[in-house]
């Protein structure tokens, strides 16, 4: 069982399928991920399971890999044991998690926004340059800067979570890329189906985040760090020449807006 903690997850999976399942049963989403060269070792330790749960899955996919045999689970690093979902992040990574709540408003919206919008009319085209400005000045140049320029570097940048948070911001900008290209072009569709696409990525991103990379920084991070880390947030913050308060009243207004739509 030891060769197989050493080897790529995605590799593993197309060997066994089943344990794509199995890693699901515990919000582990590693079937769809972009990347996928995480170690299985890792992908245990990074999900911060309790140690119960650590080794009821260990045995599950030592089942899998050997149904025929009797394997000994290998010992893992004794660590603080988490309750899942509870978490209480340092202050600089709060900060991080509380960023991403605008996101998720503006997310939630991208649906009613693609139904109700014209882009053949001044109106429509200018929720979408609205949007996108909100996607590259808030959810870019503010919340994921500080990410890219300052949080990874206490980290191995090379490392495979970081490599799918990467990944990912390239992909979201991919998406914006299409989204202005499609507006200049009155393609509809395009519009849409970008929109969508950035939905869905930036959904499994925050979770991906809030739920497995920011807690596993933030149990790998000195009080030094923390300290460091926070005062080097407020700096950027400072220093980003925009209030994020705009994107906030944008949201509250398109929300309210919708909800009259709907009466």
């Amino acid at each position: 069982m030891n060769e197989y903690l050493n080897r790529g997850i995605k590799e593993i999976i197309t060997e066994f399928p089943e344990i794509e399942g199995i890693l699901n049963d515990y919000e582990i989403g590693c079937g769809p991920c972009s990347v996928g060269t995480c170690l299985l070792k890792d992908i245990v330790t990074i999900h911060r399971l309790t140690e119960g749960q650590e080794q009821e899955l260990m045995a599950r996919i030592a089942k899998a890999i050997h149904p025929d045999k009797d394997i000994k689970i290998p010992e893992t690093e004794k660590r603080t044991e988490v309750k899942p979902k509870e978490f209480r992040y340092a202050p600089p990574i709060k900060k991080l998690v509380d960023e991403h709540v605008l996101i998720k408003r503006w997310i939630a919206l991208i649906p009613q926004v693609v139904d109700y919008c014209d882009v053949k009319t001044e109106e429509g085209r200018q929720l979408i340059l609205d949007g996108v400005d909100l996607i590259r000045s808030y959810a870019d140049k503010f919340h994921h800067a500080k990410e890219e320029d300052i949080l990874f570097k206490y980290f191995d940048e090379d490392s495979d979570i970081i490599k799918v948070m990467h990944e990912d911001h390239t992909r979201a900008r991919a998406y914006v890329k299409a989204i202005l290209d499609a507006l200049d072009k009155g393609d509809e569709t395009a519009i849409s189906e970008n929109l969508m696409a950035y939905r869905e990525l930036l959904t499994e991103h925050i979770k991906k985040e809030d739920e497995i990379l920011y807690p596993w920084m933030d149990n790998n991070l000195s009080t030094t760090q923390v300290g460091k880390l926070y005062s080097q947030f407020e700096k950027a913050d400072k220093e980003i020449g925009f209030s994020p308060e705009k994107y906030e009243h944008f949201i509250i207004k398109l929300e309210e807006k919708f909800k009259q739509k709907e009466k």
